[in-house]
């Protein structure tokens, strides 16, 4: 990738000495391009792409990636800060990171943590403030499957059959308990559920494979798309049933194919290439094959896909015909679908080729349309990542003209040349791909052929530039493909991400394919990839009337915590000192409001979890003073998109190899089986029996005071025994456990026989007299969380309750009243830093120990100088087969690499 400096435009007329009279046009080019020009100098592109250390996990691992950033402009101080988001299948957000970029570079990491973690098809999603302002389908994106051997007591693996004929499907479900086997001869239930309303349910019995056959009939196909199949099954009379869901919109089968006319038109005894599309009811491709037919039934064109179900033919289509593909696909279907209607007053801009030096194209019309309009004037503008490259004024003196663009005003990626009248308005658009320069070379050479276990590998990195040497950033994996198996084709990388994907909306199957040379027919699959799908960064029209789009977010440079200081009467307090303190980091900073009562801390670092204080005491009347600290902005989550054709349907299955390592590596993590004990009932006091807390629903958890037995100080057992609820040393809170993961610092609230209480009183509580503690982690009336602003309540009992209390001392009761001039509160900070531990292997004693490592070498801080060389050390794990390198990375200049290579390790 290249920086493409910002040129005045040459401004070219193709197809001058027509013998007609040209149309004055409405808009001088020149105006248009002056006018768009302004966007793209003002507006820079930014692009944010993750490295993960692999393509999937378990829970209880650590994930590793590194964060690279790439921008179109150098003019401009680019983001220094990257947003790393982890949702579930829901779209519920589980965790944010706040990643620094040094250089366009971060690193960072996640505990997939077995209490707050499941099995699930996250998606990862990360941006910068500054692409916010944006559209959000072009935030970075990728689907992470995460496998569970440590809580999962049941693995189930779904198959759907369907009859073909469109509304009855059969779901066959196996069963296997945790150790993998079969749960043979075992009662199960079934229900299926679409929404609120229960559609079907039934019973069913497994059979010798722990299989069991559930026939699905809908009337209409929404129930499906929209409804989930519950199954419990019941393996041993006294325990109790283990349950499980499905997805059933991919129970039934369907397809949609659509048909592309290259430029966007057919065009009437104008041969041109027209591109499809098949997608099957799950968004993944599907294999074609079909014949385009006329009217009289007559075959014109024959076609298959070039692979990911997108391909394309050559076409001349005849006025006043109608065309229709009839289609075969892989399971003996056979549809029919039309073809656009054929036009005859249409222009298109079409790829015809490019060499070394230019990238060309053509502007076409049908002879009957420019003997009828002669003197057809269009304006070509041709963009390539956030760039205006070209513009040329195109003349027709025939049905058609040629527009040749010199690559060297090109950057590697996309081109969009987009048509336009002369009145600015878009007419036909054409995708193309081109590379004007040579990505990095990046070469791998290890100090031997073959190795074996636990030996150490040396590894020398070198990268070239197109002949050049630069100083350049670069992460490096190595990972035991025997336990990792998975498909390089369907990675998302650094390449496929910053040149095609980033710039494409939608989804794009296994992307690593379109740049793989092994592939005989990748440039023709890519070219088909461009023409099924668009490029909607920019509106021209908009661009063209001067309505820029708004902009509500630099380009951050660091942490900026900001606010507002007013008078308790509401009014902005000028000139106000403030002072904000960071007692884990000894970071201090003071500033003064503005006129407007304004203020701002910038440049601050500090991890993530830290508590930050803002007081305004050092002003003569603070106690009237009030500060209001302004919200932090995040942008919404994208709910209604394509991802979820991503997701791994059967990951037991998809990642059994990893998960059996998994199963070795964490056997001594899984626990005993919950045994339940019956007995007398003895009454227990509750949150019923006091009224400041009856308004909270049921607890999520209870601990009685046998939980307790041994304990001596009650706050060191809390932090072990509240089950969701998660301490945190530095601010000496608790907090609910998933809300603070995913950054929210809001405290819980304890109770002591129903009066609120806080940390420090904790200790004054004698443990033997406790009764019981109840855990609340959700208030969904807000009865207690509105009175004290908490989020979750703790509420200890005693067995016997106080009659009287002290009287409070005056102090102790301001020590209970909000202070509006002093703000305590726990902003998202930078990701915290780990080092990934590579064990030595250097004596036999250590060679001893077991390691069943996946990920053996894991580094996101590989530099490279001016020498254009870099050395990597590490030793292998026990694993033998092969290990796959990855390296991925750029270089100051903003080009882009990724190498791949495998060695042996053997026996």
């Amino acid at each position: 990738m290249k920086h493409i400096k910002l040129l005045t435009l040459s401004i070219g007329i193709l197809g001058v000495g027509s013998t007609y009279a040209q149309t004055a046009p409405t808009l001088p080019i020149n105006t248009i391009v002056e006018r768009v020009q302004k966007y793209f100098q003002g507006y820079p592109t930014e692009k944010v792409h993750l490295h993960f250390d692999k393509p999937y996990y378990a829970v209880g691992d650590t994930l590793w990636f590194s964060t690279y950033l790439s921008r179109n402009l150098p003019e401009y101080e680019p983001s220094k800060i990257a947003y790393v988001e982890v949702l579930n299948s829901r779209d519920s957000l589980i965790q944010t990171f706040r990643v620094p970029l040094d250089k366009g570079v971060g690193n960072g990491q996640m505990v997939l943590d077995p209490q707050f973690m499941v099995q699930d098809n996250y998606r990862f999603r990360a941006y910068t403030k500054w692409m916010s302002n944006f559209d959000a389908s072009y935030f970075f994106n990728k689907i992470v499957p995460i496998g569970d051997v440590i809580n999962k007591k049941l693995t189930t693996n779904i198959e759907f059959q369907n009859n073909l004929s469109g509304n009855k499907s059969q779901a066959v479900i196996q069963f296997r308990d945790r150790t993998g086997k079969p749960m043979i001869n075992s009662k199960i239930n079934w229900e299926f559920v679409s929404g609120w309303e229960t559609v079907d349910k039934g019973k069913g019995e497994t059979d010798a494979m722990g299989k069991v056959t559930i026939n699905l009939s809908a009337k209409e196909k929404a129930n499906l798309e929209k409804g989930q199949l519950k199954v419990s099954i019941q393996e041993n009379k006294n325990e109790k049933p283990l349950s499980s869901s499905f997805l059933l919109k991919n129970a039934l089968w369907d397809a949609d194919v659509q048909f592309f006319p290259e430029g966007g038109d057919l065009i009437a005894g104008l041969a041109k290439k027209v591109a499809f599309k098949a997608v099957g009811s799950d968004g993944k491709s599907l294999k074609v094959k079909g014949s385009i037919l006329d009217s009289k039934g007559k075959s014109v064109a024959e076609f298959e896909d070039f692979g990911s179900g997108m391909g394309y033919f050559s076409l001349l289509p005849l006025a006043g015909e109608n065309y229709q593909a009839v289609i075969k696909f892989d399971n003996g279907q056979e549809r029919k679908y039309k073809l656009p209607a054929v036009a005859n007053d249409k222009a298109n801009v079409v790829f015809v080729k490019q060499d070394e030096i230019n990238a060309e194209f053509a502007v076409v019309t049908s002879e009957d349309n420019f003997s009828k309009n002669p003197a057809q004037s269009y304006y070509v503008l041709v963009q390539s990542n956030g760039h205006l490259c070209f513009g040329a004024q195109v003349n027709l003196k025939s049905s058609s003209a040629l527009v040749n663009i010199p690559k060297e005003r090109l950057p590697n990626g996309i081109v969009q040349v987009t048509l336009m009248t002369p009145d600015g308005k878009p007419v036909s658009e054409r995708l193309a791909f081109v590379q004007s320069e040579k990505l990095l070379n990046i070469q791998i050479a290890s100090d031997k052929q073959s190795y074996k276990a636990k030996d150490l590998v040396n590894l020398k990195l070198s990268v070239d530039n197109n002949g050049q040497k630069y100083p350049g950033s670069y992460s490096v994996s190595v990972i035991d493909e025997s336990k990792v198996p998975y498909n390089d084709q369907a990675d998302l990388s650094i390449v496929s991400n910053f040149l095609l994907t980033s710039d494409l909306k939608g989804n794009v199957e296994n992307p690593n394919a379109y740049f793989d040379e092994k592939n005989p027919n990748r440039e023709k699959a890519l070219d088909a990839l461009l023409m099924t799908q668009g490029y909607r960064r920019f509106d021209y029209p908009a661009l063209i009337a001067e309505k820029l789009p708004p902009v509500s977010f630099l380009p951050e440079q660091g942490i900026e915590l900001s606010g507002i200081l007013r008078m308790n009467t509401g009014r902005p307090y000028p000139n106000g000192g403030l002072l904000l303190s960071v007692p884990s980091r000894n970071i201090k900073k003071d500033v003064y409001t503005d006129q407007n009562g304004r203020f701002t801390f910038k440049d601050l670092v500090f991890p993530d979890s830290s508590k930050v204080t803002v007081n305004a005491r050092s002003n003569d009347n603070y106690r009237s003073l009030v500060i209001n600290m302004d919200q932090s902005y995040y942008p919404e989550i994208d709910k209604n998109n394509g991802y979820k054709s991503y997701f791994v349907p059967n990951i037991d299955q998809a990642i059994a190899p990893y998960l059996d390592n998994s199963r070795k590596e964490y056997r001594k993590s899984i626990l005993l089986d919950e045994v339940e004990v019956t007995g007398v009932q003895k009454k227990v006091i509750t949150n019923k029996d006091f009224p400041s807390i009856s308004g909270l629903s049921m607890p999520e958890h209870r601990i009685e005071p046998e939980r307790l037995t041994g304990c001596n100080v009650l706050t060191m057992c809390l932090q072990t025994v509240l089950t969701g609820i998660t301490y945190d040393p530095q601010t000496l809170k608790y907090y609910v456990s998933r809300d603070y993961n995913a950054g929210g610092r809001t405290p819980v609230q304890f109770f002591l026989n129903g009066m609120a209480i806080d940390e420090p009183g904790l200790n004054s509580i004698n443990v033997a007299d406790i009764e019981g503690i109840e855990i609340f982690l959700r208030d969904e009336l807000g009865t207690v969380s509105r009175m004290y602003q908490n989020n979750g309540v703790v509420s200890i009992y005693t067995k016997k309750v106080e009659a009287k209390k002290p009287r409070m001392a005056l102090s102790e009761i301001e020590k209970l009243l909000p202070k509006s001039n002093v703000i305590d509160m726990f902003p998202l900070g930078y990701v915290k830093e780990r080092k990934f531990y590579t064990p030595k292997y250097d004596t036999p004693e250590r060679k001893s120990a077991n390691d069943l490592r996946t990920t053996i070498y894991w580094n996101p801080k590989v530099t490279i100088t001016e020498t254009g060389e870099a050395a990597v050390q590490f030793y292998n794990a026990d694993g033998n087969g092969n290990y796959k390198v990855i390296v991925e990375g750029m270089d100051q200049t903003g080009n882009i690499g990724r190498k791949v290579i495998n060695y042996r390790v053997q026996p």
